[in-house]
């Protein structure tokens, strides 16, 4: 490749003064593409705060910071408020978390720890298959399987059994409907498992085998040698794998819309119909009149729910900072 730069000018050959004036352009040219590439997120992620903000602006000059904790949502009379959806989307996530977590942490154990190499791969791939999965597939199975399932078989006995119990009870009062804030956080826990998996399977993957070698050594267990040892060393790892599921949950839109019931009425049961941001947004986006009060509070939801994703991640940043020092 070097005798192709000749001061000869010879044919098939770039002159010296020739090749330093390509690289004199080509360098500045390279530069400002990464420059415009670096800005242009952010110019993307301001327009989308900014309309996001100014386009629910009327809503939050109608109603105050009493939209945050209004629960009513009436477009009969036009009040808005955005409570049983903020709490819809946050106990949704917290359930779908509480539920993935111990799988997750199973899975990636096994496939790292236990399984047999014929198995590996086939249960690693049958993983990626599950984050492939459009999200509405698991709407319409959490629907016609899951939810009909939970009316029947779910729901009754653990009402009957729990029900009566002082506080606890409310937890889990209410008819055996099959949808509701429970089963939306099970079709959650499905659809963030496989990203929770992948990461914990890397993290465990990236630990030392000496360490592992010489707690077998001294004579831990395998459960000693993973909780000592393996989890230690990839807990920030870890935490960042759990927060990055927790954001996929609460933007989710089609599968929560399927089985959450979307109802606008706030409950402390699990078994309760309620909805989220997203489902809200999805369900009657398409009916609010353009410049409609109601069209504007679902803008003023799509930032709220922007506000609550920023947060989550600002949390999980802070969470692998304090593991890291």
């Amino acid at each position: 490749m070097d005798a192709t730069i000749d001061s000869s000018g010879a044919t098939g050959r770039i002159p010296i003064h020739q090749a330093k004036s390509i690289g004199g352009l080509s360098d500045p040219l390279f530069v400002g593409a990464l420059w415009a590439s670096g800005i242009f997120v952010l110019i993307l992620l301001g327009l989308i705060i900014a309309q996001l903000f100014l386009g629910g602006l009327p809503a939050l000059q109608e109603f105050g910071l009493d939209f945050l904790w209004t629960a009513s949502w009436n477009p009969v009379t036009e009040k808005y408020g955005a409570l049983v959806m903020i709490y819809g989307t946050l106990f949704s996530a917290v359930i779908a978390v509480v539920v993935a977590l111990p799988l997750s942490f199973g899975i990636a154990f096994f496939l790292t720890e236990i399984a047999p190499q014929p198995l590996k791969r086939p249960i690693g791939v049958a993983v990626q298959l599950l984050a492939a999965v459009p999200s509405i597939i698991y709407g319409m199975w959490g629907f016609f399987v899951i939810a009909p399932l939970m009316a029947a078989y779910v729901q009754p006995p653990l009402i009957d059994l729990l029900g009566p119990i002082p506080v606890l009870g409310a937890l889990f009062q209410g008819p055996p409907l099959g949808s509701g804030m429970f089963t939306a956080g099970l079709i959650l826990a499905v659809m963030i498992v496989p990203f929770i998996t992948a990461m914990f399977v890397e993290t465990l993957e990236s630990v030392p085998p000496m360490l592992k070698e010489s707690a077998y050594g001294v004579g831990c267990t395998t459960f000693e040698v993973y909780r000592n040892v393996s989890v230690p060393y990839g807990r920030t790892a870890m935490v960042g794998a759990v927060m990055l599921g927790l954001g996929r949950a609460l933007g989710e839109t089609m599968a929560v819309t399927f089985v959450i019931g979307n109802a606008t009425r706030l409950s402390a049961s699990l078994f309760a119909p309620g909805a989220t941001i997203a489902s809200t947004i999805a369900n009657e986006f398409p009916e609010a009149p353009i410049g409609s009060l109601k069209l504007t509070s679902l803008l003023q939801l799509g930032f709220i729910l922007f506000v609550i994703s920023f947060i989550v991640l600002a949390l999980s940043r802070a969470l692998v900072r304090s593991r890291l020092d």
